[in-house]
């Protein structure tokens, strides 16, 4: 399996009404410092329908950009409509972050 295909796979795994980082997604295919190419995948994802890639922040719980999903603020409309809670224009973190134990679970279905 092809890396970008890795990470479409770990990010399928991101429960409804959660977010996880980047360096998350990078950390379950098996590299934190691949962030940045966990970004890029994303934007050339062939189906955010398949996979959920709204479901990714950065580190601070801030959506993308505006290019992403359809414009300015779509990202946040999705992730509101599965119940995720913004404070100040980012996601709670502490509410709605994977917590480790989620992010173990997401590890092993990915072997």
């Amino acid at each position: 399996m092809e890396l970008a295909e890795k990470i479409y796979a770990a990010v399928r795994l991101i429960p409804r009404g959660k977010v996880a980082t980047y360096s998350q997604i990078a950390a379950l295919v098996g590299n934190r410092n691949l962030r940045r190419y966990v970004g890029n995948a994303l934007h050339k994802n062939p189906s955010n329908v398949i996979t959920p890639c709204h479901r990714v922040v950065n580190a601070k719980g801030f959506c993308s950009g505006s290019f992403a999903f359809g414009g300015p603020g779509v990202q946040q409309e999705k992730l509101e409509a599965e119940g995720v809670i913004f404070v100040d224009g980012h996601v709670d973190m502490e509410r709605f972050a994977i917590s480790p134990d989620d992010f173990e679970m997401m590890r092993a279905g990915l072997v």
